[in-house]
């Protein structure tokens, strides 16, 4: 951003209801309005914000952000931060870890981005996770076990997340990992400067403290069967993760200095591998390929090098570098390549701007044709030629552009195109395409009691994996109870409860059967309630935009480093927010599909038939309610109610 942007003032915010030269009348107004009179009134209509309908664990997220900002209130005694983290947690035990690392789809899916700018859910997330942390915030064991045991394959985050919730549900779990360290792709995937290993130990080791047994160092086919496991077990969950990388595609690829991805970062998360080549290319245009060309800049190359300290004898495990004996390092050269042009990569964009910032090239339309060897048979080039890439129908179309090759110097080959699933013992899972296919529920094609997330369904996110492990959980544990596999509901995610609420605040409610729909006999709620955050996300459409003032995001520090500043700096390059700015951040949350008790339909109901529900009666989702016998359907308080929990609906 140039200076004079910089300094240019925030465009004042622009949305009205209404504008100029609009006379057409809405539709719903036709439906409405019948000659003088109305036969559509309010109803309180709970739906999932689109923050939480993108979010692949399934997080609460409006619910935390209400209850940092103030909104809903915590239990007497607890601190609204560890109240927040509990709610947090319900769905993903790991938040500080993906405070820093997930890429963040509900900021790209938050409705305020119609506003100015989407609410920095990801900053919010990272202060709770680092305030449980610092406040040694334990989770509460379950009162009573189930005397049931279930073996988790893989300790990655699939696994993990499986054996939390698995673990709170009374079963006794047993995490198996062919590692030293549980973590997965956490540990030996990315940098300890992204994810600080004292962060990912303290939030791995909450959930072994709810008794969860690990056994590392233990691979399956080769220290336990599978029969042995069956055995044992009651049931087992397989979270093998996608630890193994995808070679480059192309002639010359065997050269010994062209490795995966993941066996790169691998090296260097052992420790085994210190510096690198001064030429180094990455292939790919993801997230891991950042990862490595950012690690390949820290690490530099040494000008004199023996043989038997080449870097691929490192990543292959044969060597270890020995600190001590190497030179001054001196900056590496690194050039990451993609088959996309720059900005339609699918690393996060802030990644990139980092990554740029450090001075490593990224050359975006380019597809690798094949790796130039020299005499000694290892790589001197990769040979790339031009290209346009897109994706149709979910398949990868490259079209190259002949005449365009060229050859990019190389002392370094890593490709991370892609990772694959080590089925090594583990043979009578694999589909034949590398996977392993599962119901909704991700229960194993028939084989009742094995269950499975992560990577080896369909390699994602690390948040995508999180939230396999919880709906894996759910179906092990309906499987132990002898109960059927329910569908599971069209959006899969973790909601308000108002009557945990309404328990909460002491309140009594005669009993409801799950939905909630139509609570006109009911005190479970207030009249004509409906959750429909099974069903139904709420767009910006539904919501008064008008109601909200523009306001900055308050932005997190991030570290820049030059290319110069970069090499030997393994520090954390993101710092979590101040407790007052997480508080003003929480607050620029729309709370879409739920009341956040603005009295917008209070104050503007002409008829005074919109009303406070009594303070001893009121709780979150429940603070107002509509005197039928005054409303006559003139859908004003619809109008004005900024979260779009209002609709008119009754009498349809």
């Amino acid at each position: 951003m140039s200076a004079s942007t910089a300094s240019l003032p925030a465009q004042p915010l622009t949305f009205r209801r209404f504008k100029d030269g609009d006379f057409k009348p809405r539709a719903w107004q036709q439906e409405i309005f019948d000659a003088d009179h109305s036969y559509k009134c309010p109803t309180y209509v709970q739906s999932t914000p689109p923050c939480q309908g993108a979010c692949p664990s399934g997080e609460d997220i409006r619910s935390y952000l209400n209850i940092v900002r103030g909104i809903e209130k915590p239990s007497a005694g607890m601190p609204w931060q560890e109240y927040a983290f509990r709610r947090l947690t319900e769905a993903n035990p790991l938040p500080s870890v993906m405070g820093r690392v997930c890429p963040a789809p509900c900021e790209s899916g938050c409705n305020r981005n119609e506003v100015e700018d989407y609410v920095g859910i990801n900053s919010v997330e990272h202060f709770l996770g680092e305030y449980a942390i610092a406040n040694k915030l334990a989770f509460a064991k379950p009162a009573t076990s189930s005397g049931k045991k279930v073996a988790v394959i893989g300790g990655g985050p699939a696994g993990l997340s499986a054996a939390y919730q698995l673990a709170l549900k009374g079963h006794a779990v047993t995490i198996f990992d062919e590692r030293a360290e549980l973590g997965g792709m956490m540990r030996y995937g990315i940098p300890g400067f992204r994810t600080p290993r004292e962060v990912l130990d303290a939030e791995i080791q909450r959930i072994l403290d709810l008794g969860v047994t690990a056994r590392k160092n233990c691979r399956i086919g080769t220290d336990i069967t599978m029969e042995q496991i069956r055995a044992e077990f009651d049931a087992v969950f397989l979270g093998l993760g996608a630890q193994s990388g995808r070679p480059l595609p192309v002639e010359g690829a065997e050269a010994p200095n062209c490795v995966t991805a993941t066996a790169f970062l691998k090296a260097f998360n052992d420790g085994r591998m210190q510096h690198v080549g001064r030429r180094v290319v990455v292939v790919g245009g993801g997230d891991t390929s950042i990862d490595v060309a950012t690690v390949a800049r820290r690490l530099g190359h040494i000008e004199k090098i023996n043989e038997r300290d080449r870097p691929e004898y490192a990543i292959s495990g044969q060597v270890a570098h020995d600190v001590a004996e190497v030179s001054a390092k001196q900056g590496a050269e690194v050039t990451l390549t993609s088959v996309f042009a720059v900005d339609k990569m699918q690393a996060s964009r802030h990644e990139v701007e980092h990554a740029i910032g450090e001075g490593i090239a990224i050359r975006g339309g380019y597809a690798p044709v094949c790796v130039v060897r020299g005499p000694d048979g290892r790589a001197t080039a990769l040979r790339v030629i031009r290209c346009e890439a897109r994706i149709t129908g979910g398949r990868l179309e490259i079209k190259n552009i002949e005449g365009t090759e060229e050859d990019i110097p190389a002392d370094l080959i890593v490709s991370a195109i892609g990772q694959a699933v080590d089925f090594a013992g583990l043979n009578e899972f694999n589909n034949g395409k590398g996977a392993i296919d599962t119901d909704r529920n991700y229960q194993v094609k028939a084989q009742p009691g094995v269950f499975v997330g992560g990577d080896v369904v369909r390699p994602h996110l690390l948040t995508t994996a999180i939230g396999h492990g919880a709906i894996a959980a759910e179906g092990i544990d309906r499987f132990l109870r002898n109960e059927a596999l329910d569908k599971r509901p069209k959006i899969d995610v973790h909601t308000f409860d108002l009557q945990r609420k309404m328990i909460e605040r002491g309140l009594t409610f005669s009993e409801v059967h799950e939905p909630t729909r139509g609570t006109d006999v009911s005190n479970a709620a207030i009249h004509n309630y409906d959750n429909r955050s099974d069903r139904y996300v709420i767009p910006h459409e539904d919501l008064f935009l008008g109601h909200f003032q523009h306001t900055p995001r308050h932005r997190r520090k991030v570290v820049a480093l030059s290319a110069e500043q970069a090499l030997g700096n393994f520090e954390e390059r993101v710092l979590p927010l101040s407790e007052a700015d997480v508080v003003k951040e929480a607050k620029r949350c729309m709370s879409c599909g739920l009341c956040f008790e603005c009295d917008n339909c209070v104050v503007y109901c002409p008829q005074v038939a919109v009303f406070k529900v009594p303070k001893s009666k009121a709780t979150t989702g429940r603070y107002v309610d509509t005197d039928y016998d005054k409303c006559i359907g003139c859908h004003i308080c619809k109008d004005v109610c900024p979260t779009g929990y209002i609709q008119m609906g009754l009498g349809e």
